[in-house]
C-alpha cells in the first residue's frame, strides 16, 4: 500500500523534471540577446554612411578642438610677463624700447603693439596720437581675425555638414525601405535594416552637430575674450604714457580740496 501511495508522486516528479529539461533550451534561446554588442546595434547596423559620419565627423571635431585648445592659450595672446615689461617701458615713456620688445615677441599682443605703437606722435603731448594708434590696432585686428577664425570656422563647418549627412542617410534608408516594401511586402524583418540605416544616420549626424555647435561657440567666445584682453592692455599702456607726460598738467587742472 505504501508503494502504491508513493508511485504517483514519483511519476509526477519525473514528469516535471523531464518537462523542465525539454523546455530549458527554449528559455535560453529566448533570453539570448538579439544583438552581439552595442557596437553592432548603434554603429555597424547603420551601414557605411553612419561609419563615415562617426569617423570623419568625430575625428575632425576632436582634431580641430585639440588644435584650438593649444592655439587659443593666453601665452600666445596676452602673456603676463610681456604685459609687465611693456607697462614698465610705457610708464617711463620708453616707446622705442617697447616697440623693440613687442616686435621680438610672437604673441598676438606683441605683434599688435609692434604694428600700432610706431603711430605714437610726440608732437601731440596731450593724446600722443591716440587716434592713429587706435586705428592701427583696429586694422591689425581685422587682418588677424581673418586668419585666426579659419580654424574656428572649420568647427562650424562640421556642425553644419553633419546633420546634412544624417538627413541624406535618412532619405537613403527610406528609399531602400520603400523598395523592400514593394518587393517583399510589409514584413518587419526585411524593413528593419533599412529603417535602422535611416534612424542611425540621423542620430549620429545630430550627435556630431550638437557637439560641434557647443565647441564652436566655446572657441569663438574664448578667442573674443583673448582679443578683448589684448585691446584693453594696449589701452592701459597708452594711458600710462599719456598720464606720465601730462601728470603735472592734469593735477594743475584739479582745484584744491578735491580728491584726485
Amino acid at each position: 500500500m505504501k508503494n502504491l501511495a508513493t508511485r504517483p508522486l514519483r511519476t509526477a516528479g519525473l514528469t516535471l523534471i523531464t518537462s523542465m529539461a525539454a523546455t530549458a533550451p527554449l528559455f535560453a534561446q529566448d533570453a539570448a540577446p538579439k544583438k552581439s554588442s552595442a557596437l553592432d546595434a548603434y554603429l555597424l547596423d547603420g551601414g557605411p554612411l553612419t561609419i563615415f559620419i562617426v569617423a570623419v565627423g568625430l575625428l575632425s571635431l576632436i582634431g580641430l578642438s585639440v588644435y584650438n585648445f593649444i592655439n587659443l592659450g593666453k601665452a600666445k595672446f596676452c602673456p603676463d610677463d610681456l604685459k609687465a615689461a611693456l607697462h614698465d617701458h610705457m610708464l617711463n615713456c620708453r616707446v622705442r624700447s617697447a616697440i623693440e620688445l613687442a616686435a621680438s615677441h610672437p604673441s598676438y599682443l606683441g605683434r599688435m603693439l609692434a604694428y600700432s605703437l610706431p603711430n605714437i606722435d610726440a608732437t601731440q603731448p596731450e593724446t600722443l596720437g591716440r587716434d592713429g594708434v587706435e586705428d592701427a590696432i583696429a586694422d591689425f585686428s581685422i587682418n588677424e581675425n581673418r586668419k585666426q577664425m579659419i580654424w574656428i570656422n572649420l568647427v562650424s563647418l562640421v556642425a553644419q555638414s553633419a546633420p546634412m549627412l544624417g538627413l541624406f542617410g535618412t532619405v537613403f534608408g527610406m528609399i531602400a525601405a520603400f523598395a523592400t516594401l514593394k518587393e517583399a511586402g510589409a514584413e518587419p524583418s526585411k524593413l528593419a535594416g533599412d529603417i535602422s540605416v535611416a534612424l542611425l544616420t540621423t542620430m549620429w549626424g545630430l550627435v556630431v552637430a550638437i557637439l560641434s555647435v557647443i565647441a564652436y561657440f566655446f572657441f569663438k567666445s574664448r578667442y573674443n575674450n583673448l582679443v578683448a584682453e589684448c585691446h584693453q592692455t594696449a589701452e592701459e599702456l597708452l594711458n600710462a604714457s599719456v598720464q606720465t607726460v601730462n601728470g603735472e598738467a592734469h593735477l594743475a587742472k584739479i582745484p584744491e580740496g578735491l580728491a584726485v
